[in-house]
């Protein structure tokens, strides 16, 4: 592996893990009435190569299933992120 690959896939993995880290804390704040997430910040991060992250959120958390467009873009995102490191990887 080269350091672009190594770069793009640690990228992927650090992001997933952030996102889904907001969005875990983001339900346990809702659940204690405590301070949120905006959601413009849990799609972006979703966007940002966190899209695996955040649909892991929405899965295990149980977070934002209800939103629409959460379950419309963020499934879209996953996907994306996961084409893009691909891509990335074989390209190099």
């Amino acid at each position: 592996m080269n350091v672009s690959e190594i770069f793009a896939i640690s990228l992927f993995a650090v992001m997933t893990l952030l996102t889904f880290a907001l969005f875990a804390y983001d339900k346990a704040s809702a659940k204690k009435g405590g301070r949120r997430i905006p959601e413009r910040v849990l799609l972006l991060c979703s966007f940002l190569l966190g899209g695996a992250g955040g649909l892991l959120g929405m899965l295990v958390c149980r977070h934002k299933t209800k939103h629409w467009y959460f379950c419309f873009l963020v499934p879209i995102f996953a996907a994306l992120s996961v084409v893009v490191v691909v891509v990335a990887v074989v390209m190099t």
